[in-house]
């Protein structure tokens, strides 16, 4: 799809990539964080609008409220310090997602399949537990990335596109990881920083288009005709 196609039939796609290209490259510059801080929110939240405006389906209105839980999730981060808001945020958003992925699960799994929804739920906590220095951090965070890890293996083991959903639940996986990553192994390396943004986004991303596209194919009658 060209740009301007994408203008025209998806502006709240086009304004999501915006803010979040936006939030991106202005953080690097002189503009103050406060400013920043609903820039950062638009890029998930308005794919939050855009699941709640393509399918009145259950399940597009409950990824609709995670992705919303993301969005606050994000702007907490920017606020404070203290990431236990932010954490508490993103862990309801896994959990909300976890529930429609289980609501959609693959009927059958091959052996590969189910070894890579074993290592994303069993490897996720453990790996958590080992990153931070202050070893205090080590039981929440691996609470949280126990969350994480089910949240990504519930997608890749659901109906959605794998390609889409299950891509981009395991890209947002890697951007936890990187953070988890910056209080310990990679606490004085910019990696996390540069990286963690662009691969959080683009795992959104395609978890709100693969899910969005999944429904209205297969439950064309609960479609939202708006042009979104």
């Amino acid at each position: 799809m060209s740009r301007r196609a994408l203008a025209e039939k998806r502006p709240l796609l086009l304004a999501s990539i915006a803010a979040a290209l936006a939030f991106y490259y202005l953080r690097w510059g002189p503009f103050p964080e406060l400013y920043l801080i609903p820039i950062k929110g638009a890029a998930a939240g308005l794919l939050a609008v855009y699941l709640w405006q393509r399918h009145s389906s259950p399940d597009a209105r409950l990824m609709a409220w995670a992705f919303g839980a993301a969005a606050l999730g994000d702007m907490a981060l920017e606020v404070t310090f203290d990431r236990t808001i932010g954490g508490l945020l993103f862990f309801a958003y896994h959990v909300m997602a976890m529930g429609v992925y289980l609501r959609n699960r693959r009927a059958a799994l091959s052996p590969t399949q189910k070894g890579t929804v074993a290592a994303m739920l069993l490897l996720t906590p453990i790996i958590a537990w080992f990153m931070p220095a202050d070893r205090a951090q080590a039981p929440n965070l691996a609470l949280y990335a126990l969350a994480l890890g089910a949240m990504a293996a519930s997608a890749w083991a659901s109906v959605f596109s794998r390609y889409r959903v299950g891509a981009g639940a395991a890209l947002f996986l890697l951007s936890d990881l990187l953070i988890f990553a910056e209080t310990g192994p990679l606490q004085y390396s910019v990696v996390p920083q540069v990286m963690a943004w662009p691969i959080y986004y683009l795992g959104q991303f395609l978890i709100a288009t693969g899910i969005a596209q999944t429904l209205r194919k297969r439950d064309p009658e609960l479609r939202v005709v708006v042009n979104n």
